[in-house]
């Protein structure tokens, strides 16, 4: 006897294009698991949903559901979006930023090959700069042109792993699952910017803050963070994200610190145009069962205790009651008056 064969999946992925804050965003996403169970958060500006068994029960086709959940969105929170429908997450994914805010982009399973093939490489997820340039110094710079790579060749440009990875995405391959209410196993902060940035001086006070405010909720939780991830967004929407261990787990911010700075040099943006920073923490535990390293340096000891008034005086008086001298606003100039003519 034949098995059954699966249901085709229908996935959607949407890209809200007003970043929401902490509270909405969770808001967004209780508001999609009114529509289907499989929904999974992608934060900071993002969500997907699994809409296979919401189909029967509204009625309605893919592409007018995803239109419903849109309408919704906009008519409760006023965000718009831009949304991807697809077979997998990847394509979803694509397909989303492939749309602006309010337009819908459909990849269906047939057309999912051809669809792909024309796209830049940058377009495929985890194609970074450098990954693209060594392509690209090949003659490789279309997904179609990945696809038709034969293995080998592609195992000694990028090697075994990566190269296996890059093949079965080239050839529109997502096996993963939507998980709905996935465990939180990481903590992330970000910033996005209203415009541009080439400054390596704000690159450098964006991550340092994002580092604090990182910091800030690790403590607050009671928590300490083993391995920290900088994703650098483009203005033309590719990235570069660099990861590093921690030498301890830790939640002080001046640590932190040293390790997301560390990570922001290891990219060598130069004048690179900057539209949004993410800073992850990875490997999470509780604070009390952290090893600590014992250090003899009295300026450590200090620094850990104006940390812990710094997040008492937060609690009581909100939380910019208290930050770092090094991410205080410029006091602003007071133009000079001449004293008057004699």
């Amino acid at each position: 006897m034949t098995p059954p064969r699966p249901a085709r999946r229908h996935i959607a992925h949407l890209h809200l294009h007003a970043v929401p804050d902490e509270e909405r965003y969770a808001d967004v996403v209780e508001l999609m698991s009114g529509i289907t169970p499989h929904v999974q958060a992608v934060p900071p500006d993002a969500v997907q949903l699994d809409l296979t068994s919401a189909l029967r029960y509204f009625g309605l086709a893919p592409y007018d559901l995803v239109q419903m959940v849109m309408l919704r969105l906009f008519a409760l929170y006023g965000i718009e979006c831009g949304a991807g429908l697809a077979g997998n997450r990847m394509l979803a994914a694509m397909a989303a930023d492939a749309s602006g805010p309010g337009q819908t982009t459909e990849v269906p399973g047939d057309r999912a090959d051809s669809w792909l093939r024309p796209r830049p490489v940058t377009a495929l997820p985890g194609i970074g700069r450098a990954t693209a340039t060594t392509l690209g110094r090949y003659g490789v710079h279309t997904i179609g042109q990945i696809a038709d790579l034969p293995p080998l060749t592609l195992q000694r440009l990028l090697g075994a792993g990566p190269a296996r990875l890059l093949a079965e995405r080239a050839h529109g391959r997502d096996p993963r699952p939507v998980v709905p209410r996935e465990p939180a196993a990481h903590l992330s902060v970000d910033r996005v910017l209203d415009r541009d940035c080439l400054d390596p001086g704000l690159h450098h006070r964006a991550v340092l803050g994002l580092a604090e405010r990182l910091g800030q909720h690790l403590r607050a939780g009671h928590q300490v963070a083993g391995r920290l991830t900088l994703t650098v967004r483009y203005a033309d929407r590719t990235s570069s994200t660099r990861t590093r261990t921690s030498p301890e787990p830790t939640g002080h911010s001046p640590l932190l610190a040293a390790t997301a700075l560390g990570l922001l040099d290891s990219l060598g943006l130069q004048r690179a145009r900057v539209r949004a920073y993410t800073l992850r923490a990875d490997g999470l535990s509780p604070a009390g069962d952290a090893p600590r390293q014992l250090s003899m340096d009295p300026v450590d000891d200090r620094s850990r205790a104006v940390e812990a008034a710094s997040d008492r005086a937060r609690r009581l008086f909100g939380a910019g009651a208290v930050r770092p001298a090094t991410l205080a606003p410029a006091p602003a100039r007071t133009p000079r008056r001449r004293p008057p003519a004699a």
